[in-house]
């Protein structure tokens, strides 16, 4: 793997290259780097810091990012495909028509994010921090939002299939005519009812509701 320095990197880029793979660019300062357009192929940016940066139509290819920082960072339809994003930072990033698939997410920040139209595919979402978006019509599909913070987030008349919400925190969540018929309900009791107001849910599901509050259907 070749492991670059910031100015090694700078270098590259005002010599005209835009694809890198197998480079390492772990724990370097990319802060407002434009790097729009550029393609990542299995590389490593671990504990990087690219907030502020162009990143957009930037497509990452198995990459290893854990604890990269985006903050404020430009990414609208950048690709990130079997990418390692486990506790990035995207806090106030622009993530308009990105797209996430087969990537894990653990621990992802993305407080104050745009992902107005941003799509999330086979990902590992857990404990993520995703307050006040909007999945609103989507067909969300291998989507682990497991103690995931969905505070806010808009699932109105979206379908969730082979997703999870499992001791996720949905206070305030909106599901009216979202399909959760194939999607994990674990740890939901009858008291979180009020919540999943309006969606569609199995039978066996809503008898695992009723069983959680020990009421039980003949």
């Amino acid at each position: 793997m070749h492991i670059y320095t910031a100015d090694l990197l700078d270098a590259a880029l005002r010599a005209g290259q835009r694809s890198f793979s197998d480079c390492d660019f772990s724990n370097l300062d990319l802060a407002g780097c434009e790097l729009a357009g550029v393609r990542l192929n299995k590389c490593a940016l671990n504990g990087s810091n690219l907030s502020r940066a162009t990143l957009s139509e930037s497509v990452w290819s198995g990459c290893k990012a854990e604890g990269v920082k985006l903050v404020g960072a430009d990414c609208a339809d950048a690709q990130f495909l079997q990418c390692n994003l486990a506790n990035s930072v995207w806090r106030g990033a622009r993530l308009p028509s990105a797209k996430f698939v087969d990537s894990k997410l653990t621990g992802a920040n993305f407080d104050e994010a745009g992902l107005l139209g941003v799509g999330f595919e086979n990902c590992l979402l857990i404990s993520a921090m995703l307050r006040g978006v909007s999945f609103r019509k989507g067909r969300l599909n291998g989507l682990n939002f497991s103690d995931a913070d969905l505070g806010g987030a808009d699932f109105r008349d979206a379908v969730l299939d082979n997703c999870s919400l499992r001791g996720a925190s949905l206070r305030l969540a909106k599901f009216a005519n979202a399909d959760l018929r194939g999607c994990d309900l674990s740890g939901f009791g009858i008291g979180d009812a009020q919540i999943l107001r309006g969606a569609v849910i199995s039978s066996g599901q809503a008898t695992e509701l009723l069983a959680a509050f020990e009421i039980h259907v003949a």
